[in-house]
This record gives structure tokens, C-alpha cells and sequence, in this order.
């Protein structure tokens, strides 16, 4: 999952209609969406703040500093018996999946936090889906979908030809996924075109994961990562991949910073996972490591959800 909190910012990409449901996933169309950007980083970055008063920060600051939001973390874990990993497991095989699966579903029973999320992460699909097209036939290609979920990406994919590995550390998510891919990509066959290649659906964690793919996808999952493992995730994805490495995750600035510390001051059962912002930089730094290098990048963001999105390839 993408980080959300109370936010309105401008959205660098195709925006989806409020009133209307996302349909990324049953019928894929390649729309007009603006390119990402090859040089600049957002606007947003760093600016944002300047809205609240100095008084004001300055009072937040003194409420967060008598917040325990690590103790609460900690509880968590020690409930599930290990650290973030067992956390963020336990979570999604439960009330976590009832919830991202409403959210990343087309039911009309979510409310409007949820509903903007979904509103979001679609957008966040359709972009991938944008990347990954424009240069060609996504026929035959080899396609690593690492955290699947519901398999929002990995469907669409999967339409267009493609031979997707799909994995999430959920058991419960990746039920889904299957279920629902067995039934779109069955009902979307017809006498004139083949059958789509059914993805193969894994539970694994992301450290698990091996292969090698044309392109490696890993969407919204870095949040569960702080950047001292993200560095080894970022290196162990790169590895996977021949051609292309497409992340996204939830940016780290001083105004993305502050949002998510006052979202710890409201913690409720939905709220059952650490959620770890990351800096372009730190994210860059990491690639480079690697011997990979930024090609693409942008921010896609809506009032409840925003997450940068990038693709690398070999330097």
C-alpha cells in the first residue's frame, strides 16, 4: 500500500473522474497520460509546508514529541511473535485483506477515504501499464508483479500478453488474485484472440523471490521497508531484472513527514502496519548502487494517497 493521509496536491498524471469507478483492470485501454518526467523532480517536494504557520508547527512538533508510536509498533510484534515482516503478514491475511481488497476492488461499499485510494492506486496502474506499452508488444515478455495483491497489475498484464510471476507475502491476497484473474482472463477470451497465459501466483516474500525477468515490478510495498533493508529490496530486485526495474513508493519530505506523524496520533484498527516514507535521494543512491539508473519519474497524487513512481534501467 501507498502512504495516505489528508492531502490535496496537483496530480502529474491522467486524473480519473471522482464519480467514476476505476476499470484498469477489466478492460485495460491505453489513455492519454502525460509522460513522466526524464529530468525534474515534483514541485511538491519541500514547498508544501509554508501553508502552516510557524505557531503552528510549532505546536504539532510539541504533540508528537509526547506520542509513542514505536511502543504501539512494538506491542504489534511482539503479539505476532517476530518484527515488521510477521506485522505486515499477520495484517494482510486478515482485516487487512478485507480492507485493500475493498479498496482495490470495484464494490461500491467504501467510504471516501477509501474510495480516493483506490482512485489513486489506479492511477498508479495506469501509468505502469503506460510505461511498459509504449515501447512495444507486451507479448512474451517476462513480467515479475513482486507484492501482487488483489493482482490489480498483474491482470491487466497479463491481457496484453505478457508472462507475469506474481507474489505477495499474503496467502490471503494471493487467493484473490488468483480467483479473480482465473475469472477475468477466462471470460475475456474470444474465437479470435488466444488465451491469455494464466499468471503464476506465488506466496513469497519479496527476499524470496528469484528468476530472472525482463522487468521487475514492485508497487507500494517499499513502505513496509525502512531504507536500511529498502537499499538490499532495491538491490535483490535489480538483480532479478534484465531490462527495467518499476517501483513506487511513498516519498519522504519534511510535509509528507509531518502528515504521517499526525496520522500516528489517531491510531486505529486499520492502522496496523509501520509505514516508512523514503527520500528520492536515498532511493537513487540505492539504484546507482546497484548499477542501475532513473530513467522516468514522477508523482502521482490525489487528496488521500500519493507515492513517486520510477523506472530504472542498467546504467
Amino acid at each position: 500500500m501507498a502512504f495516505c493521509s489528508p492531502l490535496f496536491s496537483p496530480v502529474n498524471f491522467a486524473v480519473v473522474p471522482k464519480h467514476t469507478k476505476p476499470n484498469y483492470r477489466r478492460n485495460f485501454t491505453i489513455s492519454a497520460i502525460p509522460p513522466l518526467s526524464t529530468a525534474i523532480t515534483s514541485p511538491l517536494d519541500g514547498t508544501t509546508i509554508a501553508v502552516l504557520g510557524g505557531s503552528s508547527v510549532a505546536a504539532l512538533a510539541a504533540i508528537l514529541s509526547l506520542t509513542d508510536p514505536e511502543r504501539r509498533r512494538q506491542i504489534q510484534a511482539e503479539e505476532v511473535g517476530g518484527g515488521d515482516k510477521e506485522v505486515v503478514r499477520e495484517y494482510f491475511n486478515n482485516n487487512g485483506f478485507d480492507r485493500w481488497k475493498k479498496i482495490y476492488g470495484d464494490t461500491d461499499d467504501v467510504n471516501k477515504v477509501q474510495l480516493d485510494i483506490r482512485l489513486g492506486h489506479s492511477k498508479t496502474v495506469e501509468n505502469v501499464m503506460k510505461m511498459l506499452t509504449e515501447e512495444g508488444s507486451l507479448k512474451g515478455v517476462t513480467v515479475c508483479d513482486a507484492g501482487c495483491g488483489t493482482g490489480c497489475l498483474s491482470i491487466p498484464l497479463a491481457k496484453e500478453g505478457a508472462i507475469v510471476s506474481a507474489s505477495d507475502i499474503s496467502a490471503s491476497m494471493v487467493a484473490e488474485a488468483q480467483k479473480q484473474a482465473q475469472e477475468e482472463l477466462l471470460k475475456a477470451k474470444d474465437d479470435l484472440a488466444p488465451t491469455p497465459v494464466m499468471p503464476k501466483f506465488e506466496v513469497k516474500d519479496l527476499e524470496s523471490l528469484d528468476g530472472k525477468y525482463d522487468t521487475v515490478v514492485c508497487l507500494d510495498v517499499m513502505i513496509h521497508y525502512p531504507q536500511s533493508k529498502a537499499d538490499g529490496m532495491i538491490a535483490h530486485l535489480a538483480s532479478l531484472s534484465e531490462n527495467r526495474l518499476i517501483l513506487s513508493f511513498a516519498p519522504k519530505t519534511f510535509y509528507y513527514d509531518l502528515l504521517k506523524r499526525i496520522g500516528e496520533l489517531f491510531p486505529g484498527p486499520s492502522k496496523a502496519t509501520r509505514a516508512y516514507l523514503h527520500a528520492e535521494a536515498d532511493v537513487e543512491k540505492a539504484l546507482q548502487k546497484a548499477g542501475w539508473k532513473i530513467r522516468k519519474r514522477g508523482l502521482i497524487a490525489t487528496q488521500f494517497y500519493f507515492a513517486k513512481l520510477i523506472e530504472a534501467v542498467p546504467a
